[in-house]
């Protein structure tokens, strides 16, 4: 058993917990609209829209801020497809009380949320190139990580490690690529 395996295991219990009161809850039929939106904006195209209007409207640090923006997502995307098919994690099966059903997964495992980490990933690596965005950039990194799992397709440990993940790349690249030494 691997050492993340080991971790996820342990955090079972809470997990399964908040799924089972998510899975009671009765959300607003604004906030369900909302979080399907914004799960569907995480699917990529918000980020290739962000990368166009960084090109177009971006200014002078317009290439470095796209360069770290793609190195933060390249990165999460291997990490995202490593820890994906190496911890193989289920995903939570829930019967939604609105009476819906969560939006078709594009694959069974749970663990690290591609959303949640790309979101955050890119996110990170922007606002170092335009700090005046980051309260929008955060905004919709936050509201991706949190439609994931109130539509029910990941855990809230997921969506953490994911967070903690995207961060970590999104600074890395901006570090790197920002403010090379």
């Amino acid at each position: 058993m691997s050492v993340a395996t080991a971790v996820l295991e342990r955090l079972t219990v809470p997990d399964y917990w908040l799924m089972a009161r998510v899975e009671r809850w009765r959300p607003p039929r604004y906030l369900r609209r909302w979080m399907l939106v914004a799960s569907r904006a995480g699917d990529g195209f918000l980020w290739y829209l962000a990368g166009l209007i960084v090109l177009w409207q971006g200014g002078t640090r317009r290439w470095p801020a796209f360069d770290a923006a793609a190195l933060a997502a390249g990165l999460g995307i291997a990490a995202f497809e490593s820890l994906k098919h190496g911890c193989r994690r289920s995903r939570p099966r829930l019967r939604l009380a609105c009476g819906a059903k969560p939006p078709r997964a594009p694959d069974r495992y749970s663990f690290p949320s591609g959303h949640t980490l790309t979101a955050f990933a890119v996110s990170t690596a922007l606002f170092y190139s335009y700090p005046r965005l980051e309260p929008l950039l955060l905004f919709l990194a936050v509201n991706i990580a949190l439609s994931r799992i109130l539509l029910g397709l990941h855990f809230l440990s997921d969506v953490i490690a994911s967070t903690a993940l995207g961060w970590t790349f999104g600074y890395i690249a901006a570090a790197w690529l920002l403010h090379p030494r």
